[in-house]
């Protein structure tokens, strides 16, 4: 009887073992890899309400008529797509130079229709269609910009919820 075949089946199959051990922990990682991330390891899943609730708070600091109040509610390294200006913000500095343009039209936000898409435990996408009630600031004529928007938010640390990319345009006309 030869037992080189016998000792060549048992490292083939040793080694299939080994991989297959690895790659499940491997997996197993990832799979687990936002149980540990910036978020609670146990913390509840945020629900819609809660994400459309963020508009809400950005809604009612536009009422403000500050524009650092609206600033704090996007992260350091935030991005805002503006409806009104065709310049990218990608700072902060940037995005409190449009909002000091764009409160002087004491806008007034309403959400026409949203969808709310939870990535993850610290991470949430609001998109849809929202209105904006305007005042000219130099005739006071009122308006309204229907646009359509995407909000992505990433939980903190300290568990506050900031805007990281904002994108926001002017509904096409039909």
């Amino acid at each position: 009887m030869n037992r080189r075949p016998v000792r060549r089946r048992i490292a083939v199959v040793t080694a299939t073992a080994v991989l297959a051990t690895g790659t499940f922990a491997l997996g197993a990682g990832v799979a687990g890899a936002d149980s540990g991330s910036k978020g609670a390891k146990h913390a509840k899943p945020v629900s819609t309400a809660q994400v459309l609730g963020l508009f809400d708070r950005w809604n009612a600091a536009l009422g403000t008529g500050d524009p650092q109040k609206v600033a704090d509610l996007y992260a350091k390294d935030a991005v805002l797509l503006p409806t009104v200006s065709n310049e990218v913000r990608a700072d902060r500095a940037g995005i409190v130079d449009y909002f000091e343009h764009f409160l002087r039209n004491k806008p007034v936000g309403t959400k026409v229709e949203s969808v709310v898409n939870v990535l993850d435990r610290d991470t949430v996408i609001d998109t849809g269609v929202y209105e904006f009630a305007l005042t000219d600031h130099d005739t006071g004529e009122k308006s309204t910009v229907k646009a359509r928007y995407t909000y992505a938010y990433e939980k903190q640390p300290n568990g506050r919820w900031l805007i990281v990319n904002h994108h926001s345009s002017k509904m096409p006309q039909g």
